[in-house]
């Protein structure tokens, strides 16, 4: 083997990684990629409107104001301004805690998030322009997609949130930001592996999941500072024996760093929801509710719903939710109420229609088909599933979905990111002309000189209802 071969084949994961990041022009990605930043970014600041007012929001927002600080980036929806990893961090659990930001749908690890809230306030410190945090934020996006693709399914299995990659995301746009050369931004790469983590359980049943979501946005930032002033790791932590992908149970290692630029993962797997909740449950409910539709079928003339998808042989999430968290993560609910009502929408995940008698009565009549075909491939949240509705009379009415709306496979269009946009913006108090012009900011965000401009239209005179929380 000649001695390049082996340096290169020697050379550690994260610094191989740094070296395409550093190395990635503005140029040379798609144009593709760049206009699906721009949609996570709106869809991110979409949910964080929806969840401006949550508990869980609220009390990281009140403690990071009570610590005080610079006044460097917006919290989005008020007046405040906080140092840049304080209003990354709470914009983040914001976007987080209404369940309804993107995914990435081999794992359904929220990066769009970290990267947006991430590179969004570091720009704002900086005086950066959109162009900039666009491309931050596909390579962010990139680095840490590849990272979570050799983890599953093997992390969910040992027991970890989806933060343990999410880092990465916030790490290397944070990076990119701040003009990090391939030394220093292996560094931070290499920093971020050692820093996050998060218990899946916690997440699945409780406000910890927004909580991880503001520990990756501010911790990938603190790495990438700390390796922009010196601050070093130990290089080879992705890949060395008792290092992170062998802690996490990573799998398909070989493939993090394979045709690095052939592809990029915000274009294949980046999914936004159009829907409340969990992703992985958006395609079963679009099946349930094109099942309904096309036999129009009454829910009192229904017996039972089979549910056929092999990705919920073991899961076991709540049957009848009485609260976000628990909607967000049932299933039977999700295929419940799209047969109901038919469709899943954004109502569906408030007390009310909980509460529905209609949706209660069907609850129970949800059953898993216990001989589902075999997933294709180790990424069970890349397949939806099929929903039949046996009635009464002996019929059966069956429709299939395998990819929601939002996801590539599924289409994605910007008309649905705005009817997102405009559905929950309003939601925190932001006037209808306010909400027109920040997504036209948005729209335009590849030309937007100074990210305060868009920034500048999320903001909100007082605090109002907030202030007396």
């Amino acid at each position: 083997m000649p001695p390049e071969a082996a340096s290169v084949r020697a050379a550690p994961l994260a610094r191989v990684l740094a070296g395409f990041v550093v190395g990635t022009r503005h140029e040379a990605i798609p144009p593709l990629a760049l206009e699906r930043a721009k949609m996570s970014l709106a869809s991110t600041i979409a949910s964080a409107a929806a969840g401006l007012s949550i508990p869980s929001a609220a009390i990281v927002r009140s403690m990071e104001l009570n610590a005080g600080g610079a006044p460097a980036a917006a919290v989005w929806f008020t007046p405040a301004r906080l140092p840049v990893r304080a209003a990354a961090r709470t914009n983040a659990v914001c976007s987080d805690a209404a369940a309804a930001d993107d995914s990435d749908l081999r794992s359904i690890a929220h990066i769009g998030t970290i990267v947006s809230t991430v590179s969004v306030a570091l720009a704002e410190e900086s005086g950066l322009g959109g162009a900039e945090v666009l491309r931050a934020m596909v390579l962010g996006y990139e680095v840490a997609g590849r990272i979570d693709e050799a983890l599953t399914p093997g992390r969910m299995r040992r027991g970890f949130h989806g933060s343990v990659s999410t880092v990465f995301g916030g790490a290397v746009a944070a990076g990119t930001l701040l003009g990090l050369d391939e030394e220093r931004m292996t560094h931070a790469i290499a920093l971020a592996a050692t820093s996050a983590g998060g218990m899946a359980i916690a997440a699945d049943t409780s406000w910890a999941r927004e909580w991880h979501a503001g520990l990756a946005a501010m911790l990938g930032l603190d790495a990438a500072r700390a390796a922009a002033q010196g601050f070093r790791a130990e290089p080879s932590v992705l890949e060395a024996p008792r290092g992170f992908l062998s802690a996490m149970n990573g799998e398909a290692v070989e493939t993090i760093t394979q045709d690095l630029g052939a592809s990029w993962d915000i274009v294949t797997d980046m999914a936004i929801k159009l829907m409340p909740g969990a992703h992985p449950f958006h395609a079963i409910a679009e099946a349930a509710s094109d099942a309904a539709t096309a036999g129009d079928v009454r829910p009192d003339e229904i017996e039972r719903i089979v549910l056929t998808a092999a990705q919920l042989a073991d899961w076991h999430g709540p049957t009848h939710p009485t609260d976000l968290v628990s909607a967000a993560h049932s299933f039977v609910y999700f295929v419940a109420a799209a047969v109901a009502d038919r469709g899943f929408r954004w109502e569906h995940i408030e007390p009310a229609k909980m509460a529905d008698p209609v949706i209660q009565s069907l609850l129970a009549r949800v059953v898993l088909d216990p001989n589902p075909p075999p997933l294709p491939d180790r990424f069970p949240h890349r397949h939806g599933g099929t929903v039949t509705l046996v009635l009464k009379d002996g019929r059966e009415v069956s429709s299939t979905c395998r990819a929601p709306r939002g996801s590539s496979a599924g289409g994605l269009e910007w008309a649905d990111v705005e009817a997102k946009y405009r559905r929950l913006v309003p939601r925190c108090g932001l006037a209808p002309d306010a909400v027109e012009a920040s997504l036209a900011c948005l729209r335009s965000f590849d030309t937007a000189g100074d990210v305060g401009a868009l920034t500048r239209r999320l903001a909100l005179p007082s605090m109002g209802e907030l202030d007396r929380r």
